[in-house]
């Protein structure tokens, strides 16, 4: 099942994705997932972000061969960050390239999603929290990354987190292509086989440390391959299974 969210005459909605269409829900599908019987066309809505979340727990370091080149060691533990909820972004709308950086990189990333309370999850009950799973775009000021050492003003401005186009709710997360495509060429191919921290491992583990709300997302990590992106750029990241979720640097 694939969940949306939208803009359609000006209102914010949520539905269920089917082909070419969308089936309208009742009301927030983090509350309940009840079908109306209004459809619509995918062409005639505004893709949203799927959630608002309250934090971003993203996930630093979690391919082996992302690790190598950034010239780091393998982590025995998640290396978790932060990114604000003021980050967030969504399908087909620009990233904005601040002034203050020089060096604007992409991170593909499979995105989990939360669809109940969680605190100090057991890893074989990880499941039962994830709502589902989305594309997401770690979006990182690379030069600032490196000076400040800690991640946080890197990973921070205002529209670095897009995610999206929907939540898919019936798949398994533990083998899934995914891939970068900046101006129609692939920059970073890989599968979430490769993930050093598996996404029930993460609820489990980040469960334990902060409670995740209903909406929040964990942004899993991004393979090796990551550059620089400049204005006028079209950035895509592709998920097999999922979607597709394109953006603009502006």
């Amino acid at each position: 099942m694939k969940l949306v969210k939208f803009v359609h005459n000006k209102e914010v909605k949520f539905g269920v994705v089917e082909g070419n269409e969308v089936i309208l829900l009742e009301e927030n599908f983090l509350n309940s997932i009840k079908k109306t019987s209004v459809k619509l066309s995918l062409s005639e809505i505004e893709l949203l972000s799927p959630v608002f979340p309250s934090k971003f727990v993203c996930v630093g370091l979690n391919y082996r061969d992302h690790a190598n080149e950034m010239k780091e060691s393998l982590p025995t533990e998640p290396v978790l960050f932060l990114k604000p909820s003021t980050a967030v972004n969504h399908p087909n709308y620009p990233i904005s390239y601040p002034p203050q950086t020089k060096n604007l990189h992409y991170e593909a990333e499979l995105v989990v999603v939360i669809g109940k309370t969680a605190k100090n999850v057991k890893i074989e009950d990880a499941k039962g929290y994830i709502l589902g799973y989305t594309c997401g775009n770690d979006v990182t000021a690379r030069d600032l990354q490196k000076k400040d050492v800690q991640w946080t003003r890197a990973k921070s401005f205002d529209s670095f987190a897009p995610i999206g186009p929907w939540i898919e709710t019936e798949i398994d997360p533990n083998s899934l292509d995914i891939k970068l495509i900046l101006n129609g060429e692939i920059k970073q191919k890989s599968n979430t086989s490769n993930l050093i921290f598996k996404p029930d491992f993460l609820v489990s583990f980040i469960s334990s440390v902060m409670t995740l709300l209903p909406g929040d997302v964990i942004m899993t990590g991004t393979p090796s391959g990551v550059g620089p992106m400049k204005v006028g750029d079209d950035v895509s990241v592709v998920i097999e299974n999922i979607g597709t979720l394109p953006n603009r640097i502006i």
